[in-house]
C-alpha cells in the first residue's frame, strides 16, 4: 500500500512538472513576485495571455489534432521517433510568440526567455534523433539559470531560490529515474540543455 502511494506521488510530481507550462509560469513569477508587479495589471494580463496562447494552448491543440489524425493513443508520445512533429509544432508556436513579443516592443529580457526556450527545444529535438533526454528536466535547468541571471539584473541574493530549484531538480530527476522513464544520463543532459540554453540566451539579451 505504501509503495503504491509512493509511486502515485512520483507520477503526480512528474505530471505537475511538465515542461509545457514552464514559460508561462516564468512570466507569472516575473509579473507577480518581482518589481514588475508595479506594471499595470491589464498589461501583465495581456502578455500572460499571449504567452499562454503560443506556449500552451496552440501547441496542445496541435498535438491533439496530430495524434487524432494518426490514430494514436497518449502513450504514443513515449516513442522517441514519434516526437519529431510535436517538436516542430512546439518550435513553430514558440517562434511565433517570440516575433509577436518583438513587434509589441516588450523588454528584451522578456522575449529573451522565449528565445532561451526555443534554443532548449531545438537542442532537445536534435538530441532526439540519437538519444532520449529528459524533457521534464529542461525547464528546471532553465529555471536555475534564470535565477542566476535575474539575480544580477535585479540585484538580489539568489541563494534561497537556487536551493529550491536544485532541490526540486533532484526530486524530479529521481522520480523520473525511479519510474524508469529515464536514465541518470538522460536526466543530466535534460538539465544541462535547459541550464545552458537559458543562461546564454538571457545573458545575450541582458548584456
Amino acid at each position: 500500500m505504501l509503495d503504491r502511494r509512493f509511486y502515485k506521488g512520483l507520477r503526480l510530481l512528474s505530471a505537475l512538472c511538465t515542461p509545457f507550462v514552464a514559460p508561462f509560469l516564468a512570466f507569472v513569477v516575473l509579473f507577480f513576485f518581482t518589481y514588475l508587479a508595479i506594471l499595470p495589471l491589464s498589461y501583465r494580463l495581456l502578455v500572460l495571455l499571449i504567452v499562454y496562447l503560443f506556449t500552451i494552448f496552440l501547441p496542445a491543440m496541435g498535438f491533439h489534432l496530430y495524434r487524432r489524425l494518426m490514430g494514436w493513443k497518449l502513450s504514443a508520445w513515449r516513442d522517441r521517433k514519434k516526437r519529431l512533429v510535436p517538436y516542430a509544432i512546439t518550435l513553430f508556436c514558440y517562434l511565433l510568440c517570440y516575433f509577436v513579443m518583438q513587434r509589441m516592443s516588450l523588454p528584451r529580457y522578456m522575449y529573451g526567455i522565449i528565445m532561451g526556450v526555443v534554443v532548449a527545444t531545438a537542442l532537445s529535438a536534435l538530441a532526439n534523433f540519437r538519444w532520449k533526454v529528459s524533457e521534464h528536466m529542461i525547464p528546471l535547468g532553465g529555471g536555475t539559470a534564470g535565477v542566476v541571471i535575474f539575480s544580477f539584473l535585479l540585484n538580489y541574493n539568489p541563494l534561497v531560490l537556487l536551493s529550491v530549484f536544485i532541490l526540486l531538480s533532484g526530486v524530479v530527476g529521481s522520480a523520473r529515474i525511479i519510474l524508469k522513464h529515464h536514465t541518470a544520463t538522460e536526466v543530466f543532459w535534460g538539465y544541462a540543455i535547459g541550464f545552458l540554453s537559458l543562461f546564454f540566451a538571457l545573458g545575450w539579451y541582458f548584456w
